[in-house]
């Protein structure tokens, strides 16, 4: 079930929104301003944004610009009541993938969005994934920091590779036990922290800087040491 984020302010287009897109099978959460948006992107991962560009407390091409700075991937469909080239031209310079102008219809909304969707999809073709000096080969399984073998367990690579395919993005408990585990994380144990301390250990000693941080309360986020 592919997971959207709605970002609108405007109670009834929201409704209507989320409504189309759940009878269509899709999770989706909304967001009414900046502030909360920014607030689910870090503590929730989505295979999908829906942006609107007048936000009660911010610009959402700004938005959609300060979510670029830590998420390349994720596809963003920006919506506006604006319908000049200029303000197209804007949104799509400041990271978004497409534009629709309000009022629209739902089915075109409904296409773009699996159109964005299969187009990030066919983009995980590319095999390698790289962050920092860490470089991962979803063909052979295999990682490599430095130019070094790191030789990893199948549950040490899945869980690797949900860091790589999530860059600065704090992933909860919650979210690995479903992603890598595909159960629901039981809080009276520990075995999450005990996998990620191995993959640290691994992809960690005798090199020159930690990748994946404990964030407190939250979960853990691959990032580099400085930032």
């Amino acid at each position: 079930m592919n997971h959207i984020c709605l970002i609108e302010d405007e109670q009834k287009v929201a409704a209507f929104i989320c409504k189309g897109l759940e009878e269509h099978g899709y999770k989706v959460k909304t967001a009414g301003d900046g502030v909360s948006a920014q607030i689910f992107l870090k503590q929730e991962q989505f295979d999908l944004l829906i942006l609107d560009v007048m936000l009660p407390d911010t610009n959402g091409i700004e938005l959609c610009r300060q979510i670029r700075q830590t998420d390349a991937n994720t596809p963003i469909l920006m919506l506006t009541a604006l319908n000049q080239v200029h303000d197209k031209v804007l949104g799509l310079k400041a990271g978004a993938d497409d534009y629709l102008v309000k009022p629209f219809h739902f089915s075109e909304l409904l296409a773009r969005i699996e159109a964005l969707l299969r187009r990030n999809k066919s983009n995980e073709g590319n095999h390698q994934m790289v962050f920092d000096d860490l470089k991962l080969d979803t063909w052979s399984k295999t990682a490599e920091r430095d130019g070094r073998q790191i030789t990893l367990t199948a549950k040490e690579y899945t869980l690797l590779e949900l860091f790589m395919q999530n860059p600065n993005k704090i992933l909860s408990r919650e979210y690995i036990a479903e992603k890598v585990w595909e159960i629901d994380f039981d809080t009276g144990t520990n075995f999450i922290d005990v996998y990620v301390n191995y993959l640290r250990k691994k992809i960690e000693k005798d090199f020159k800087s930690k990748l994946i941080h404990t964030v407190i309360g939250m979960g853990y986020i691959l990032k580099q040491a400085n930032k």
